[in-house]
């Protein structure tokens, strides 16, 4: 899994569901860990991604224009 700041982490399990944006990326390589903010609570983690969860790379505007 490989990330860049700004982009949406996203955690779907059977009992837990969180979105949240990545704000730093340890490694120049793009790989964990990865500081998120998390929508739900305001608060800042440092996360190691597992199977249950993905990366969502932002649409920009110019490619919907």
């Amino acid at each position: 899994m490989k990330a860049t700041v700004g982009w949406s982490r996203r955690v779907r399990g059977e009992s837990i569901r969180r979105e949240g944006f990545i704000v730093e990326v340890s490694h120049a390589d793009g790989s964990p860990p990865y500081l998120v903010h998390w929508l739900d609570d305001g608060h800042e983690s440092l996360i190691f991604p597992g199977p249950d969860a993905w990366i969502v790379r932002p649409v920009s505007r110019t490619a919907q224009a």
